[in-house]
């Protein structure tokens, strides 16, 4: 039986998580988080704070935790030659760059989303940018609840990756954020983003590919976090059959 380890797990999606594996039926190592409070994850699986000793007692880790962390639990995961999911938001040039260098000894996936239909979204998303030229405008809207602290999303930005994908451009040379007073016109190609905040939202996700005269509106409701701790144990369980490697949810979903 595949054992989880579970990087972050004090947080509402470390719980998850451990209650998807249990379903699932796979067996949970254990946790860790950066400031255990005597809790457990589940009954008689207690919460600890050494990274190493969770790698080395699990067949597959799952890191939701901090930006932070995630050097300290590559560093773990290396060193007992353990696949590691990055399901982290936040994430910078330097930690995706921390993550190119362990996939050469690892398997890595790492993604802004598990849920299988936010990636079967950006599926379509990419397809669609592909096929409609840059007088298609495309806007991507998010809302998440009031607490979180990062924006645009990890997966709104998964989508704008998506989305330059399939037009063969770099997201970074063509998003448009924070729009605020005398702005001008918007920029031909561009890749908007527009984050809200409010509430106990789990993540809505909207892409608006607007032309002269007509609009397409493709999006995805998350009603609860279930769905992604089931996408990420359903990963977890794929990426410890993976040999070394950087990898994301299209590898999990075939396509």
């Amino acid at each position: 039986m595949t054992s989880i380890g579970i990087f972050g797990a004090a947080g509402r999606m470390g719980r998850a998580i451990a209650q998807a594996a249990s379903e699932a039926d796979l067996r949970v190592a254990g946790g860790t988080d950066h400031s255990p409070d005597g809790s457990d994850i589940a009954p008689g699986l207690p919460i600890g704070n050494d990274p190493l000793a969770l790698a080395e007692a699990s067949d597959v880790l799952i890191d939701f935790s901090v930006p932070g962390a995630l050097s300290g639990h590559l560093d773990a995961c290396i060193a007992a030659r353990k696949p590691l999911l990055v399901g982290t938001t936040g994430l910078e040039a330097v930690h995706h760059a921390l993550i190119d260098e362990a996939a050469r000894l690892i398997p890595v996936l790492q993604t802004g989303n598990t849920s299988l239909g936010v990636n079967l979204l950006a599926a379509l998303v990419e397809q669609a940018a592909a096929r409609l030229g840059d007088d298609w405008d495309i806007e991507i809207v998010e809302m998440h609840h009031k607490h979180k602290v990062d924006a645009p999303s990890g997966t709104a930005l998964l989508l704008g990756e998506a989305a330059a994908r399939g037009r063969g451009i770099t997201l970074a040379d063509h998003s448009e954020r924070g729009r605020d007073g005398i702005t001008g016109a918007r920029a031909r190609g561009a890749i908007g983003f527009a984050a809200l905040r409010g509430g106990s939202v789990a993540g809505d996700h909207q892409v608006i590919l607007a032309a002269e005269g007509e609009r397409i509106e493709i999006g995805h409701r998350a009603e609860n976090r279930v769905i992604f701790a089931r996408g990420a144990v359903k990963a977890a369980r794929w990426l410890a059959t993976q040999p070394p490697g950087r990898y994301d949810m299209k590898g999990v979903l075939g396509l």
